[in-house]
């Protein structure tokens, strides 16, 4: 019996607004089924004492310390600004 029916995949196909051949529907359902089945060979493992993980190795960020430093003031960020007015930077309008 299969696991996924053609028209689960012709429906997901629609959502995905991808257009399918039925051919092209036949071999995806039986390949999503093919899947699926190698997914439920997992429910098999006795992972009784196995503690859930995010990745296989222990993985810590490499960051540096963060230092509060002194910021650019207004003049200063507006005298790179190509164009500025009211002390604020003008960028070209991109609505009509």
């Amino acid at each position: 019996m299969s696991r996924i029916s053609i028209e689960q995949v012709k429906h997901v196909a629609h959502l995905a607004r991808l257009d399918m051949t039925e051919e092209e529907a036949q071999t995806f359902t039986t390949q999503l089924d093919a899947i699926i089945g190698f997914a439920e060979q997992l429910n098999e493992l006795d992972t009784e004492g196995v503690e859930p993980t995010s990745h296989v190795l222990p993985m810590t960020n490499v960051m540096r310390e963060d230092h509060p430093k002194r910021a650019l003031s207004q003049e200063e960020v507006l005298q790179n600004a190509p164009d500025h007015e009211q002390g604020q930077i003008r960028v070209p309008s991109v609505l009509e």
